[in-house]
């Protein structure tokens, strides 16, 4: 299998590092990485100013290995719309490992998913791997790798569906530890919104976002309550954001038979006057 790893915590990261050991004992592996830490960079690609690309000599099993000043975004991007060959495209897209969680609604914020959600919009399976904890330690990332290694063959028996992502968070126990697997949706929010409100040395004020792990009770079933379990967690995250349920109500309050001319626009209106 052919396997395009990036991320966001950036290429000297011990997540993925741990990822390419692993998988490269099985797989070709490319990597296309950001050059620097890019947490919390969301969905977003550079538009503006020149990316910069250079590729490295292979390192830990990979076959090629790139670096980038883009976001997670431009990597998955770069790598299969740019630098890539042709033989080289891959089977799936992987992301991580992050080192912390991505889990309930704040990985509207991650650049760990978003790398992910790039490779599914692209059309190719795509996975996001994070360590829900912020140890440094490398054996609770060995153990994760280790998982990703055993999950992907049974991939091939599932119908990866379209403008999808499987996004995984393991906790940071070593293998033993771990009380299984998940499958799970999204919880709601894994931390508290916090500023600490500062002066700089020159009096001006400054905040600095501060927040914490909230202990909110989650429901079973969600990605936080499994790790909390000392889970796996695996949620299905589509970027089809469409609200398809409400649509029937918009229509017959707004757009009767078809027709949205409560706004003076006729349907036999081809402009504005």
């Amino acid at each position: 299998m052919r396997i395009l790893i990036s991320n966001d915590d950036g290429i000297a990261a011990t997540g993925i590092k741990a990822l390419i050991s692993r998988l490269s004992q099985e797989h070709d592996v490319y990597v296309v990485a950001p050059d620097r830490e890019r947490s919390a960079a969301g969905h977003s690609l550079t538009l503006h100013t020149p990316l910069r690309v250079e590729e490295l000599e292979p390192q830990y099993g990979a076959k090629r290995v790139w670096v980038t000043s883009g976001t997670p975004g431009d990597c998955i991007k770069l790598g299969i719309c740019a630098v890539l060959e042709q033989g080289e495209l891959p089977n799936i897209v992987i992301s991580g490992i992050n080192h912390g969680p991505n889990l309930g609604t704040d990985i509207l914020y991650s650049g760990t998913v978003s790398c992910a959600m790039e490779g599914a919009m692209l059309d190719y399976p795509s996975i996001a791997v994070s360590l829900a904890s912020m140890t440094s330690d490398p054996t609770y990332f060995d153990v994760t790798a280790d998982f990703v290694a055993k999950f992907l063959p049974k991939i091939k028996k599932i119908n990866f569906p379209k403008k999808t992502i499987l996004n995984i968070n393991t906790p940071a126990l070593e293998e033993e530890d771990i009380a299984g697997v998940e499958i799970t949706k999204l919880g709601t929010k894994m931390f508290t919104d916090s500023y600490e409100k500062r002066i700089d040395p020159r009096g001006k004020i400054y905040y600095w976002m501060a927040g914490e792990l909230t202990t909110k009770h989650e429901e079973d079933g969600t990605d936080i309550s499994a790790v909390r379990a000392n889970r796996i967690s695996i949620t299905p995250v589509t970027f089809e954001m469409t609200h398809k349920s409400i649509m029937a109500d918009l229509e017959k309050e707004f757009c009767k038979d078809g027709i949205c001319d409560w706004y003076g626009y006729g349907s036999n209106n081809s402009q504005r006057s």
